[in-house]
């Protein structure tokens, strides 16, 4: 029989645990897959892994790690993809925003030969506008200027199972973006909707300095096209530059007065904050690099109930 795990990272989370096991719980009521329900606590600094454990001692099914700090969402689920040994793995958030009741019509799409089920959302009622607006932009941006396209909502809220998990696990790329990689590896994939739940109890985690960071991330992971537009601006401006060789030569020859000081220095200003643009754009991938050779763990497990 084949194994289900339920990986739920929760960071300052402890009115939504409750909560969101009943969900699961009741969703799981008539599941024919044997389960457990894998919280990850990410540094939280409430009463969350106090809540994760008393459900732990009341249920076997319930298992928990708990991170030495809060290492971020991508890890943690690193950390429970990780530790899982089950052969069906859904990944969801504690918020109640992913609807448990769709955990079913996840397996059934497994169950219909489908090794990755993924999830967009379809309603943004949630969001703010300008959260909307921005996350629609990011993946116009990413779909057109990288070589996957990922639809727009796509959620952290799937199912991965079979070869995939141990594919997945061997990703060790210091900036996670499984949205992103989960597209990537192929696989027999579907993407189902869902509606946006109102977030059960607590604020949102990603604020948009975050989300903005969470982006720039994702998109440099997949995509190297700001370099190849950065070369061909020095290009583009450095042929240009070519066509002031004639008039050098005429105000030489006619001995014209050179005028426009305030020219000048607008051009030189311009150029001087084009450089720096493109030295940022090699900067963020150089910050890629370096911090993917120190090599450095994703997280560090400071206990946890297997």
């Amino acid at each position: 029989m084949k194994k289900l795990n339920i990986v739920l990272p929760a960071h300052n989370e402890h009115n939504n645990i409750s909560p969101i096991y009943k969900e699961i719980i009741l969703a799981l009521a008539n599941c024919k897959y044997p389960y457990e329900i894998l919280f990850i606590d990410d540094g939280s600094t409430d009463d969350t892994l106090m809540q994760i454990k008393a459900l732990s001692a009341e249920d076997s099914k319930v298992k928990y790690i708990e991170l030495s700090r809060n290492f971020g969402h991508q890890n943690a689920l690193k950390a429970g993809l990780d530790m899982c040994n089950a052969d069906i793995i859904i990944m969801m958030d504690c918020d109640l925003q992913h609807p448990p009741h769709l955990i079913n019509e996840l397996l059934r799409n497994y169950e219909l030969g489908y090794e990755i089920v993924r999830t967009h959302r379809v309603d943004g009622k949630s969001d703010s506008f300008i959260k909307s607006k921005t996350s629609s932009l990011f993946y116009n941006i990413i779909s057109k200027f990288s070589e996957i396209k990922i639809e727009e909502g796509s959620a952290d809220f799937r199912l991965i199972s079979g070869s995939a998990i141990t594919h997945l696990k061997s990703f060790n790329e210091f900036d996670l973006f499984y949205r992103g990689l989960i597209k990537w590896m192929g696989y027999k994939q579907i993407s189902i909707e869902y509606t946006a739940e109102q977030r059960y109890s607590g604020v949102t985690k990603y604020t948009y300095n975050k989300m903005i960071s969470f982006g720039i991330k994702g998109f440099t992971s997949f995509s190297t096209k700001p370099l190849y537009v950065a070369a061909y601006l020095g290009l583009f401006f450095a042929m240009m530059s070519l066509l002031y060789i004639p008039y050098i030569f005429y105000a030489f020859y006619f001995g014209t007065e050179v005028h426009g000081w305030a020219s000048v220095i607008a051009t030189v200003a311009f150029f001087g904050g084009l450089n720096l643009m493109i030295l940022g754009i090699i900067g963020f991938y150089l910050s890629k690099l370096v911090i993917q050779s120190k090599n450095r763990p994703h997280y560090i497990v400071k206990a946890c109930n297997l």
